[in-house]
Protein backbone atom coordinates (compact mmCIF):
# COMPACT_ATOMS: atom_id res chain seq x y z
CA UNK A 1 0.00 0.00 0.00
CA UNK A 2 2.54 2.40 1.06
CA UNK A 3 5.27 1.24 -1.65
CA UNK A 4 2.23 2.00 -4.19
CA UNK A 5 2.08 5.82 -3.08
CA UNK A 6 5.89 6.19 -3.01
CA UNK A 7 6.19 5.00 -6.53
CA UNK A 8 2.95 7.13 -7.61
CA UNK A 9 4.50 10.36 -6.32
CA UNK A 10 7.70 9.42 -8.17
CA UNK A 11 6.49 8.85 -11.16
CA UNK A 12 5.01 12.06 -11.20
CA UNK A 13 8.00 14.02 -10.02
CA UNK A 14 9.81 11.73 -13.00
CA UNK A 15 6.98 13.13 -15.95
CA UNK A 16 7.63 16.17 -14.61
CA UNK A 17 11.19 16.19 -14.55
CA UNK A 18 11.30 14.73 -18.52
CA UNK A 19 8.25 17.21 -19.73
CA UNK A 20 10.66 20.10 -19.21
CA UNK A 21 13.28 18.74 -21.24
CA UNK A 22 10.61 17.81 -23.90
CA UNK A 23 9.10 21.54 -24.02
CA UNK A 24 12.72 23.10 -23.98
CA UNK A 25 13.14 21.37 -27.19
CA UNK A 26 10.21 22.10 -28.65
CA UNK A 27 10.86 25.57 -27.98
CA UNK A 28 14.08 25.70 -29.52
CA UNK A 29 12.94 23.84 -32.25
CA UNK A 30 10.28 26.90 -33.10
CA UNK A 31 13.11 29.34 -32.39
CA UNK A 32 11.74 30.95 -29.09
CA UNK A 33 13.40 31.16 -25.69
CA UNK A 34 11.20 29.25 -22.77
CA UNK A 35 13.26 31.45 -19.94
CA UNK A 36 13.76 34.85 -19.03
CA UNK A 37 11.39 36.84 -21.53
CA UNK A 38 7.42 37.91 -21.27
CA UNK A 39 6.42 35.08 -23.49
CA UNK A 40 8.24 32.25 -21.68
CA UNK A 41 6.81 33.54 -17.52
CA UNK A 42 3.30 33.84 -19.53
CA UNK A 43 3.73 30.21 -20.50
CA UNK A 44 4.82 28.62 -17.62
CA UNK A 45 2.11 30.27 -15.19
CA UNK A 46 -0.24 29.26 -17.87
CA UNK A 47 -2.90 26.22 -16.79
CA UNK A 48 -1.65 23.70 -19.44
CA UNK A 49 2.10 24.08 -18.87
CA UNK A 50 4.28 21.08 -19.03
CA UNK A 51 7.64 20.33 -17.29
CA UNK A 52 8.70 23.16 -14.84
CA UNK A 53 6.21 26.17 -14.04
CA UNK A 54 8.64 28.23 -11.54
CA UNK A 55 10.41 31.42 -12.40
CA UNK A 56 14.12 32.25 -11.73
CA UNK A 57 13.23 35.13 -9.33
CA UNK A 58 14.50 38.28 -9.40
CA UNK A 59 15.74 37.54 -13.41
CA UNK A 60 12.79 36.28 -14.14
CA UNK A 61 9.34 38.00 -12.34
CA UNK A 62 5.82 36.83 -13.04
CA UNK A 63 3.44 39.57 -15.11
CA UNK A 64 1.56 41.43 -12.40
CA UNK A 65 -1.93 41.63 -13.24
CA UNK A 66 -3.68 45.42 -13.32
CA UNK A 67 -5.58 44.69 -10.05
CA UNK A 68 -2.57 44.44 -8.32
CA UNK A 69 -2.15 46.00 -4.61
CA UNK A 70 0.48 46.79 -2.70
CA UNK A 71 1.74 49.77 -0.65
CA UNK A 72 -0.49 53.08 -1.78
CA UNK A 73 1.42 56.11 -3.36
CA UNK A 74 -0.01 59.93 -4.15
CA UNK A 75 -1.04 61.25 -7.57
CA UNK A 76 -0.22 64.58 -8.44
CA UNK A 77 -0.77 66.12 -12.05
CA UNK A 78 1.82 67.34 -13.84
CA UNK A 79 0.68 71.25 -14.66
CA UNK A 80 2.60 74.13 -16.58
CA UNK A 81 6.27 74.49 -16.34
CA UNK A 82 6.31 70.75 -14.46
CA UNK A 83 4.76 72.01 -11.66
CA UNK A 84 2.97 69.11 -9.17
CA UNK A 85 -0.60 69.78 -9.04
CA UNK A 86 -0.91 66.95 -5.93
CA UNK A 87 -4.72 65.96 -5.96
CA UNK A 88 -4.69 65.35 -1.96
CA UNK A 89 -6.54 67.82 -0.10
CA UNK A 90 -5.56 66.30 3.45
CA UNK A 91 -9.29 65.41 4.03
CA UNK A 92 -8.21 62.65 6.10
CA UNK A 93 -10.51 60.17 5.15
CA UNK A 94 -7.91 57.72 4.08
CA UNK A 95 -6.04 57.41 7.78
CA UNK A 96 -9.93 57.07 9.25
CA UNK A 97 -11.17 54.26 6.96
CA UNK A 98 -7.42 52.62 7.49
CA UNK A 99 -7.79 49.11 9.49
CA UNK A 100 -4.20 49.59 10.72
CA UNK A 101 -3.57 52.73 11.03
CA UNK A 102 -0.48 53.48 9.27
CA UNK A 103 -1.55 56.60 7.59
CA UNK A 104 -0.15 59.95 9.05
CA UNK A 105 -1.38 63.33 7.46
CA UNK A 106 0.34 66.50 8.32
CA UNK A 107 -2.10 69.36 7.29
CA UNK A 108 -1.17 72.72 6.05
CA UNK A 109 -1.94 76.45 7.36
CA UNK A 110 -2.22 79.44 5.76
CA UNK A 111 0.45 81.27 7.76
CA UNK A 112 -1.37 84.36 7.77
CA UNK A 113 -4.91 83.54 8.73
CA UNK A 114 -4.11 80.20 10.16
CA UNK A 115 -6.92 78.19 8.32
CA UNK A 116 -6.01 75.25 6.99
CA UNK A 117 -4.70 74.98 3.19
CA UNK A 118 -6.13 72.06 0.61
CA UNK A 119 -2.53 70.35 0.46
CA UNK A 120 -1.03 68.01 2.59
CA UNK A 121 2.60 69.26 4.43
CA UNK A 122 3.54 66.09 4.98
CA UNK A 123 2.17 62.54 4.91
CA UNK A 124 3.13 59.48 5.90
CA UNK A 125 2.32 55.70 5.09
CA UNK A 126 4.34 52.89 7.16
CA UNK A 127 4.44 50.34 4.68
CA UNK A 128 5.44 47.43 7.45
CA UNK A 129 2.28 48.04 8.98
CA UNK A 130 0.11 48.30 5.53
CA UNK A 131 -1.85 45.33 4.95
CA UNK A 132 -2.58 46.24 0.96
CA UNK A 133 -5.95 46.29 1.74
CA UNK A 134 -7.24 49.18 -0.63
CA UNK A 135 -9.46 50.93 1.25
CA UNK A 136 -7.77 54.14 1.38
CA UNK A 137 -7.86 54.40 -2.55
CA UNK A 138 -11.24 52.97 -2.67
CA UNK A 139 -12.70 55.88 -0.44
CA UNK A 140 -10.45 58.37 -1.45
CA UNK A 141 -12.93 61.47 -2.92
CA UNK A 142 -10.31 62.87 -5.32
CA UNK A 143 -8.40 60.19 -7.03
CA UNK A 144 -5.53 61.15 -5.27
CA UNK A 145 -4.08 57.65 -3.39
CA UNK A 146 -3.83 54.61 -5.44
CA UNK A 147 -2.38 51.27 -4.53
CA UNK A 148 1.75 50.20 -6.17
CA UNK A 149 2.84 47.59 -8.08
CA UNK A 150 6.37 47.71 -6.81
CA UNK A 151 6.54 45.11 -4.17
CA UNK A 152 10.20 44.99 -3.74
CA UNK A 153 11.09 47.11 -0.75
CA UNK A 154 12.94 44.94 1.52
CA UNK A 155 15.20 47.07 3.59
CA UNK A 156 17.65 46.89 6.57
CA UNK A 157 15.39 49.75 8.11
CA UNK A 158 11.65 50.79 8.82
CA UNK A 159 9.67 51.57 5.28
CA UNK A 160 8.31 54.71 6.48
CA UNK A 161 7.39 56.72 2.84
CA UNK A 162 6.75 60.44 3.59
CA UNK A 163 5.21 62.73 0.95
CA UNK A 164 8.39 62.97 -1.50
CA UNK A 165 8.57 59.08 -1.67
CA UNK A 166 4.89 58.35 -1.93
CA UNK A 167 4.75 61.44 -5.07
CA UNK A 168 3.87 60.18 -8.52
CA UNK A 169 2.89 61.50 -11.91
CA UNK A 170 -0.67 60.64 -13.08
CA UNK A 171 1.13 59.21 -16.26
CA UNK A 172 2.75 56.62 -14.00
CA UNK A 173 -0.73 55.67 -12.54
CA UNK A 174 -1.87 55.23 -16.08
CA UNK A 175 0.92 52.90 -17.10
CA UNK A 176 0.39 50.47 -14.38
CA UNK A 177 -3.45 50.27 -14.11
CA UNK A 178 -4.55 51.57 -17.98
CA UNK A 179 -8.05 50.75 -17.83
CA UNK A 180 -8.79 52.11 -14.40
CA UNK A 181 -7.24 55.13 -15.35
CA UNK A 182 -8.69 55.35 -18.60
CA UNK A 183 -12.13 55.27 -16.51
CA UNK A 184 -11.49 57.28 -14.20
CA UNK A 185 -10.59 60.12 -16.65
CA UNK A 186 -13.84 59.39 -18.23
CA UNK A 187 -16.01 59.81 -15.38
CA UNK A 188 -13.90 63.19 -14.59
CA UNK A 189 -14.67 64.23 -18.09
CA UNK A 190 -18.39 64.29 -17.85
CA UNK A 191 -18.75 64.89 -14.15
CA UNK A 192 -16.98 68.40 -15.76
CA UNK A 193 -18.97 68.67 -18.34
CA UNK A 194 -22.23 68.37 -16.71
CA UNK A 195 -20.68 71.12 -14.30
CA UNK A 196 -20.59 73.10 -17.03
CA UNK A 197 -23.33 72.44 -18.44
CA UNK A 198 -25.45 73.53 -15.48
CA UNK A 199 -23.56 76.83 -14.63
CA UNK A 200 -24.66 77.93 -18.48
CA UNK A 201 -28.07 76.71 -17.93
CA UNK A 202 -27.61 79.23 -14.39
CA UNK A 203 -25.94 81.99 -16.35
CA UNK A 204 -29.16 81.92 -18.86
Amino acid sequence: MYGKGILKGLSVTWKRFWSTYTEDIAWMLRGKKRYFNEDGVKARAGKDTRGIFTVQYPEEKLITPEEFRYVPFLVYDEGAEGKKEIRCTSCGICAKVCPPQCIWIVRTNDPNTGRPVPAPANFFIDADICMNCGFCAEYCPFDAIKMDHDFEIASYGRNVFNLEKLLKPASYYAGIRPHNAAREDEARRAKEAAKAAKAGAGAA
